[in-house]
């Protein structure tokens, strides 16, 4: 590729490309790098960005505005004229290509879908459980999600390159596609009298895990075939996202077992 790109590494040896510079990450997006996320500068202006802006617009690449200073940071003081990508270290799955070829192997697929979770931390950790329970994949949201950069690898424990996962432009849209298929969807929040023992995961499903912050959106929350709850006996009153989703994923692995 005509591109220029640098590979900075984490502590545990994992790697994260980064282009920087306005006609690099436009020949980068045209070469079809599977790009991450792009960081712009605030306010940034003039007609080669307007070019790059359609590009990112027509591809549904993530984007984040930024102040100089951290894409300064990114780019090591290169010169990143107010923009910085990071390639990802995944190839994403197409979603309905991977619904398909799973129900044809599989009567009971369990799918995974993270509403707008933004912690790469979390991101990680929810990786690996979901590894670690079978889950045949994830499905994220382009825009306002946690990407899958070098801390999340390390946090995944390497899992990431293990699980397929999904990129698609609303989680919405992966319900209508997963309940035309067949697969029954099931929400994580406490906005409901149901438990999460009540709930049949011995089936085609896929369990929808919310935001650190506000949850699973209130308009996916309308679109669901159940809601469940895990019972919290003590005074806090509410678990962290990839602790509770493990609870979710292993009362699944749990019934399957049975």
């Amino acid at each position: 590729m005509g591109f220029f790109i640098y590979t900075y590494f984490c502590a545990m040896e994992q790697q994260t490309d980064i282009i920087f510079g306005i006609r690099a990450i436009i020949e980068a997006i045209k070469s079809g790098a599977t790009i991450s996320k792009i960081y712009i500068q605030k306010d940034l202006r003039g007609n080669l960005f307007s070019e790059l802006n359609v590009l990112i617009k027509k591809n549904g690449i993530s984007t984040s505005l930024v102040p100089v200073e951290k894409l300064d940071h990114l780019s090591k003081r290169n010169n990143h004229q107010g923009v910085v990508a990071q390639i990802s270290p995944i190839d994403f799955y197409n979603l309905e290509e991977l619904v398909d070829s799973t129900l044809e192997k599989n009567n009971t697929p369990l799918f995974l879908l993270l509403d707008q979770l933004s912690d790469v931390r979390n991101f990680g950790a929810i990786i690996r459980t979901a590894e670690c329970t079978g889950v045949n994949g994830i499905i994220i949201q382009k825009n306002g999600s946690a990407p899958v950069n070098a801390e999340t690898i390390k946090t995944s424990a390497g899992a990431a390159f293990k699980v397929p996962i999904c990129k698609v432009d609303h989680i919405k849209d992966a319900l209508f596609l997963l309940q035309a298929s067949g697969i029954k969807t099931v929400a994580a929040t406490e906005k409901t009298d149901s438990s999460i023992f009540d709930i049949n995961f011995n089936q085609p499903i896929a369990i929808i895990m919310g935001s650190e912050h506000r949850g699973v959106n209130p308009s996916v929350l309308k679109m669901v075939d159940y809601k469940a709850k895990l019972p919290l006996l003590g005074e806090i009153e509410s678990l962290n996202v990839s602790v509770a989703c493990g609870a979710f994923l292993y009362e699944a692995t749990r019934q399957k077992m049975l």
